[in-house]
């Protein structure tokens, strides 16, 4: 609180994580005063544009002027429900200098969090979620102490070799973002300050680490948690003995002091929960694809309260209805021309519809091996019992087989069941188990639904026995290696999935698989088209 108050401009913000408590409210009422935004707001509300309640009532153009026009702090509520779009314009006036947006995070399970974008920008981290009222007391600071520390704030100096072990650190536990360092240094300043150092010291340095890192990567094993058969790290080079400009590192705080802080001020399983809250953002399959709502297309939906504006249209039927009973009342005010309509921003209403996305249903199917025309025939069927309801329920299926030395897209997307057929006989097995080859194929078709508007849905069906890596080579341990990463990139694209094995026993690394991908493993060694159908729907929300 006390490095939010010295120099809120610097740090960025605050992302604090807590469900509505009395220790909050304690913890938010010693936050900076700041303008509350919903995760509802609209462009107009956020950048300015025309008042159209005054402009109806006043009969002259009046403009707003939009929250984010100012540098004032923000403070975002229901920040695990922020959508992209307003997430994307906060992360653009978090990058100009001055604003500070502290983000209220809700969330109840792990999958609920703050958006990436926001939670790279804000200095700091803190979760109330273990704290307990008893363990809590009144946050007051000294108005004087506070305005002591901005002036000191610009006198204060880091060690020449802060930025490096920050840096370095950072390095070590995963952060790609080179904001993190640069926070840790803002937050350094404002501790030191608030402190009364010249020169922020050692203490001070692991403090704005703890602050700023530890919530952002995955800490490095300690050497006590290392299996004794495993090596530690090789030393990093050193740097050459004849450069005169080398920073003397005598001052230096170790990379592993640093990070033992870190790992001391780290809640029980926080990793864990923030890990999960990062790749939360897919969503799961369902009968009908996605459910948007909107104000262009789709079922109409009872018109809602609010103000025109970011593609919102008004319903003028609801509009006037909203307003016609009070106009006895206020034509009783001083108003000149009695035959005039008067709306007020109250009364307006805003056009709602519900549109339902088509989903694609993607089947990778192993088709190598003795056994391939069984399985096949058993994806045949089960893709065509699919279709016969694709017309009801707006389904599409796809059909990627995979052998050999590499997969083929036999059924792009569609919906005929005619065509179906006629591809599904031609369905060829026999070879090789090219595993990585058939997911990637599947996955770049899943981009492709999902960029035309689609829903895209991926069910592997395989032995699981992978045996051809990406570059065509006849390598298990590569060829596992190859899918394992392809089903992490599935998943961190949010596309939903299901692992089907279809061996003659339940694999441990079809398992393996399934949890990579996030998706649900269904060991089926003896499945027919009917049973293989109704698990589908089932399991994909039909």
């Amino acid at each position: 609180m006390a490095v939010l108050a010295v120099d809120p401009a610097g740090v960025k913000g605050l992302w604090l994580r807590s469900r509505a408590s009395a220790v909050r409210d304690r913890v938010t009422a010693a936050l900076p005063v700041a303008r509350r935004v919903h995760p509802g707001i609209d462009d107009t509300s956020l950048f300015g544009g025309v008042d159209l309640a005054a402009t109806l009532g006043s009969g002259q153009l009046v403009r707003s002027r939009g929250l984010l026009a100012e540098t004032a702090p923000l403070t975002l509520t229901m920040a695990e429900r922020c959508p992209p779009g307003l997430s994307a314009r906060l992360s653009r006036w978090l990058d100009d200098a001055g604003p500070c947006l502290i983000a209220l995070d809700e969330g109840a399970e792990a999958e609920e969090s703050l958006p990436t974008a926001l939670a790279d920008r804000l200095g700091m981290f803190l979760d109330l979620g273990d704290l307990g009222w008893s363990e809590t007391e009144p946050l007051v600071h000294d108005p004087q102490r506070i305005a002591d520390a901005r002036v000191r704030l610009l006198q204060v100096r880091l060690p020449k070799t802060a930025l490096e072990s920050l840096t370095s650190v950072a390095f070590a536990m995963g952060i790609a973002s080179l904001r993190a360092p640069l926070l840790a240094m803002a937050v350094a300043r404002a501790l030191a300050a608030w402190r009364g150092e010249a020169v922020a010291s050692d203490d001070t340095i692991r403090h704005a680490a703890e602050l700023t890192l530890a919530h952002r990567g995955d800490l490095p094993q300690a050497p006590e948690d290392r299996p004794e058969d495993q090596e530690p790290p090789p030393p990093p080079p050193d740097p050459g003995e004849g450069d005169s400009e080398q920073p003397d590192d005598n001052d230096r705080i170790p990379d592993e002091v640093l990070l033992e802080a870190i790992r001391a001020a780290l809640p029980a399983d926080l990793l864990e929960r923030l890990a999960a809250g990062k790749a939360a953002r897919s969503a799961k399959g369902s009968g009908s694809g996605a459910v948007r709502k909107g104000n262009h297309r789709g079922r109409p939906l009872p018109s809602l309260p609010g103000v025109p504006g970011s593609g919102r249209r008004i319903d003028l039927v609801a509009t006037l209805r909203a307003a016609a009973p009070w106009q006895p009342l206020r034509r009783r005010g001083p108003v000149t021309d009695r035959l005039k309509l008067e709306i007020r921003k109250s009364d307006l209403r805003l056009k709602r519809y519900q549109e339902t996305s088509d989903r694609v249903l993607i089947f990778a199917v192993d088709a190598s091996g003795s056994s391939a025309f069984a399985r096949l025939a058993e994806a045949k069927g089960a893709v065509e019992l699919l279709l016969a309801q694709a017309y009801a329920r707006r389904d599409h299926v796809a059909l990627v087989a995979f052998r050999g030395q590499g997969a083929e897209l036999l059924l792009p997307p569609t919906r005929s069941l005619v065509q179906t057929k006629r591809r599904l006989a031609s369905l060829p097995g026999g070879g090789g188990t090219p595993l990585a080859a058939g997911m990637r194929m599947a996955f770049e078709l899943a981009l492709q639904a999902r960029a035309r508007g689609m829903t895209p849905t991926v069910a592997l069906l395989t032995d699981g026995r992978g045996n051809i890596a990406f570059d065509g080579s006849a390598n298990r341990e590569v060829a596992e290696a190859d899918a394992l990463r392809m089903a992490r990139a599935l998943r961190a694209a949010g596309m939903p999935g299901l692992v089907i094995d279809i061996a003659n026993r339940p694999q441990p690394a079809l398992r393996r698989m399934a949890e990579a991908l996030d998706a649900p493993y269904l060991p089926l060694p003896r499945a027919d088209a009917q049973r293989l159908s109704a698990v589908l729907q089932s399991a994909l929300g039909g």
